[in-house]
């Protein structure tokens, strides 16, 4: 019974704990120009792209989306995934999720096809097929991964950085 009371507890706090870290990251995003939306908010989550998806942006020839900072927005990202050529994931050493990487993407001709900077943990890109190498610098940090863009399907990249 005490083994049992103990385990309830330590849900408990593990719960609080969750939360609190939401609302921090939350309020970190905020501060640091993060934005999610509203269903008001016609630049980014719960609007015309519906499910809580944030708006669709262009650069070039290449559409992409990026966000997960809140619960919603984060669920829709990976629900969206496979409906994407390639999805790329920013964490720091524990899973908690980042936001603001600089991501650079160029093709096999060495030609930059993206340039820009997530707005959250998860970014969906629409790249033709092909061979591309995927730059995503956080905190003067980069990493690099090569990654292929298959004709059907999709193909994830994971992005940990070691923070001290």
């Amino acid at each position: 019974m005490k083994t049992q009371r103990n385990q309830h507890k330590i849900v408990a706090a593990a719960l609080c704990a969750a939360l609190m870290l939401g609302l921090a990251g939350g309020a970190y995003a905020q501060q640091a120009g993060v934005t999610g939306g509203s269903a008001t908010d016609n630049t980014s989550a719960g609007n015309t792209n519906g499910g809580g998806l944030p708006q669709i942006q262009q650069r070039g020839g290449v559409s992409y989306v990026s966000g997960g900072v809140g619960l919603d927005e984060s669920r829709a990202l990976q629900a969206a995934q496979s409906r994407w050529p390639l999805a790329l994931r920013f964490t720091g050493p524990r899973g908690e999720f980042l936001a603001d990487v600089h991501v650079s993407i160029v093709d096999a001709h060495n030609s930059e096809v993206l340039s820009t900077t997530s707005r959250g943990p998860f970014m969906l890109i629409r790249l033709h097929p092909g061979r591309y190498t995927v730059h995503a610098k956080y905190n003067d940090n980069e990493q690099t991964r090569a990654v292929t863009v298959p004709a059907r399907g999709h193909v994830k990249s994971a992005f940990v950085w070691n923070m001290k």
